[in-house]
Formats: C-alpha cells, sequence, structure tokens
C-alpha cells in the first residue's frame, strides 16, 4: 500500500523538505496534513535554493501533486505570495490542490498572536507570531472560518462577527487595542477568493482514490516530533499535531492505508524558540555546529539553539509514531570533530534514565549522559553509498541507528538533492 508519512523526529528543522523532495520524483502526491507558514522547508535543486513555508515541498517535482489539507491553517496571503515567487522562477503551481475544510488565518489572528506573546513576557512561548495558535483555537472553539467559507458571503460575515465578538472585547479592555471591523477583514478576505477557488478541492475523496488507485502519496509533517502539542515538550510546542496520527486526521485517511512512516533525524539536534534542551551547547561545539550547519530558521530568521545527538528523543520518536525508518541528514556537518558525544539517557535528580520523562518537571531538569563516539576528518559529500563513508563515519550511523530503534534508510552527506546515501529504498 503505497502511503507514507514523513516526519521531523526532533523539534523541527531536520531536512524534512530535502527528503520529501528527494522521493517527490516517485511519488503521485505530496500532502501537508498540519500546521501553517509557521513551518520552513528549504530544497536544493541543482544551484537554486527555494524556501518554502505553506506549500508541500513536492510542488518542485514535476508531475507530482502538491496537496494542502484540512489540517493545515492557510494564511491566503501568504500562500497566494509563496505561489507567485515560485511562478516568477518558473515553477508550475497549477495543480496544487487546496481542502476546502483547511482553516483560514486572518489578520485578527496574527494580531492576537504578536500581541498575547508580548503580554506574557518572560513567560511568552516563543511563537513564530504569524497566528497559527490563534487559529486553532478558533477552529477548536468552532469559531473557525474554513477555505470554503470564502465562497459564501453571508456565512463568512457571520463567521467573521461571531469570532470579533470577543477578540474586540480582549483587544481593547486587556490589550488596550482598537478594535478591529467586520467589514475590514471581510473586505480584505473576500478579495481572495477568486485567486483560489481554481485550486479548492475535496482532498480527502482525492487522496482515499489516488491509493485505492495504487498512486504513491506522501505525507509530510510541517514540524517536529517534539513540537507536537500533545507528544511535544508542552507548553513549548505547535498548535497540531505533526506525529504519525496528525496525518490521519489532518488529511481524511485511515491508519490502516498507511504502509510506512519515516522519520527525519539531524545527525546532531536544534531546536528553535523556549523549552527544554537536555543537550544543548552554550561553547564552540554549538557555535561550530550553528556556523557549518547553517542553522538559522527558515521561517523565523532565528539561529537555532545546537546540541549534540540525543537518542532519547529519537527512541521517543520511534514509538511514537511508530517508525519504519529514519533519514538521517547533516551527517557532514559532523566531519572535523576528533570526538563526538551523544546522548544515551538522562541523569534526573540522581537517577539514569533511558526513556522520555512523561513528567515535565523531570525533563527540565534532565542532565544528558554522553557516551563518546570516535569522529572523522575525511570529506563525505562524495560518498554515493554506505561503503564509501569513513569507517568512523559508518561506526556513528550504526551506532545512531541501535540506539534510536528503527533502521536509517537514507543519510544526507550534503545540502544538494544529489548528495545522499540512500540505503533501503523507501518505495
Amino acid at each position: 500500500m503505497p502511503a507514507l508519512v514523513l516526519l521531523g523526529a526532533q523539534w523541527g528543522d531536520e531536512g524534512k523538505g530535502k527528503a520529501t523532495d528527494l522521493l517527490g520524483g516517485s511519488v503521485d502526491y505530496v500532502v501537508r496534513y498540519q500546521g501553517g507558514n509557521n513551518a520552513g522547508h528549504t530544497v536544493v535543486v541543482g544551484d537554486q535554493k527555494y524556501a518554502l513555508h505553506l506549500l508541500p515541498s513536492g510542488i518542485l517535482s514535476p508531475g507530482c501533486t502538491p496537496v494542502i489539507g484540512n489540517g493545515v491553517v492557510v494564511d491566503p496571503a501568504v500562500l497566494l505570495s509563496e505561489l507567485s515567487g515560485l511562478q516568477e522562477r518558473g515553477v508550475d503551481t497549477s495543480k496544487l490542490l487546496i481542502s476546502g475544510n483547511a482553516h483560514l488565518i486572518t489578520s485578527y489572528h496574527t494580531t492576537v498572536d504578536k500581541v498575547t506573546e508580548r503580554f506574557l513576557g518572560k513567560r511568552k512561548i516563543g511563537t513564530t507570531g504569524r497566528g497559527i495558535g490563534p487559529a486553532y483555537a478558533d477552529k477548536i472553539n468552532r469559531v473557525g472560518i474554513r477555505v470554503q467559507d470564502l465562497f459564501d458571503e453571508s456565512i463568512l460575515r457571520q463567521k467573521v462577527e461571531a469570532a470579533l465578538d470577543v477578540k474586540n472585547q480582549l483587544l481593547v479592555k486587556l490589550y488596550n487595542r482598537r478594535a478591529i471591523a467586520t467589514d475590514e477583514v471581510l473586505e480584505e478576505l473576500l478579495g481572495y477568493a477568486d485567486q483560489l477557488r481554481g485550486f479548492v478541492a475535496d482532498t480527502t475523496l482525492v487522496l482515499n482514490d489516488a491509493i485505492d488507485e495504487g498512486k504513491v502519496v506522501l505525507f509530510e509533517g510541517g514540524q517536529g516530533t517534539l513540537l507536537d502539542v500533545d507528544h511535544g515538550t508542552y507548553p513549548f510546542v505547535t498548535s497540531s499535531n505533526p506525529t504519525a496520527g496528525g496525518a490521519c486526521t489532518g488529511a481524511g485517511v485511515g491508519p490502516t492505508k498507511i504502509s510506512r512512516v519515516i522519520g527525519i533525524l539531524k545527525a546532531y539536534t536544534t531546536r528553535v524558540g523556549a523549552g527544554p534542551f537536555p543537550t544543548e551547547l552554550f561553547d564552540g561545539d554549538g557555535e561550530k555546529l550553528r556556523v557549518i550547519g547553517g542553522e538559522r530558521g527558515v521561517t523565523t530568521g532565528r539561529d537555532r539553539r545546537c546540541g549534540w545527538f540525543d537518542a532519547v528523543i529519537a527512541r521517543y520518536a520511534t514509538r511514537v509514531n511508530g517508525l519504519t525508518d529514519f533519514f538521517l541528514t547533516k551527517l557532514d556537518v559532523l566531519t572535523g570533530w576528533e570526538r563526538i558525544p551523544v546522548c544515551v539517557a538522562y541523569e534526573i535528580d540522581g537517577r539514569r534514565v533511558e526513556e522520555l520523562p512523561y513528567n515535565q518537571t523531570d525533563f527540565h531538569h534532565a542532565k544528558p549522559v554522553y557516551e563518546e563516539l570516535p569522529g572523522w576528518s575525511e570529506d563525505i559529500s562524495k560518498a554515493k553509498t554506505f561503503e564509501e563513508l569513513p569507517k568512523n563515519a559508518q561506526r556513528y550511523v550504526k551506532a545512531l541507528e541501535e540506539m534510536s530503534g528503527a533502521p536509517i534508510s537514507a543519510i544526507g552527506v550534503g545540502p544538494g538533492r544529489t548528495e545522499t546515501i540512500e540505503i533501503n529504498s523507501f518505495l
């Protein structure tokens, strides 16, 4: 059954864009099933670099149909800008499909997001300020606006009025901001209707029919496992479910149709924003990883926090996602270290803990227990097979595979499309 889920196995930014794009030439559909334009994927095609935020990475693969599923929150201005930018560079975007049930991010969502973060001060979550959380909150509170609502002005007005009833009270009375006029929002949203109409479809029907016909469908998570609102380091998480189960609810495909779940795993660890990070480095090694790895958020522009590989969270990702394979990225970044520490467990109040603590307090106090592996100095970017890697690089990969609990089926040895070693085919 050719339906695959591909997701981040850490805190995001693992290189999902490259992995999705690599598979994109072999699959018929690539589907974003959660998140919004708070995600960021960098894809390198030849000498061209593309930064994608809301669009599925498969949009860069001719013959592949990119799909934005019902579980995504869509900022129409960002979407249209991203489409325009790709079209100007000669990319065909005409095959894009958008679920009519996907929820919209409006201007009042971004306003609420930003003023709330400022109001929280030191207690802020570290959101991207793009309205993702408030849009998902409206969805759960049943005052959200969906893509399909753009095509019925009467319904759209009713929904905007309902949403602003409470938000204007907050903006004026709590945050000392001006009230937002319904007509102002309505005019903006209706301006997007004709531009989006041709992309909107019943994507759950399209995808289920495609799978039943034997076509290959790839479901692409927007953020990493540890940012999942249920299974991540709450409250320092995103507002949706990038874990494998989110693919089913976020695209309308049953779990029995998923055949393979691939976790993207960086050869070290990074995260953006606030929250616990046991292996975070504050020394020259951390800065070296940041510089060599180009660790700056595609969407946020913020420097990523960097640390050594954490096998505890890799094992956790294997468990909660039911991972069948790993795609290990950025192995080349570790070239040049004489010894490479790997976190194999945590020490919490004098106890050795080998699984991710379910207790938030324990995780905040977790200290990494390291084992050191021998490094390598050879350039690995030209390696085409696992056997062409230096022996110590091979040992490092095998050690990570054993610690993480799922086979490593592909290895990224550079940023380019061709700089990948495929050990086992994903298809």
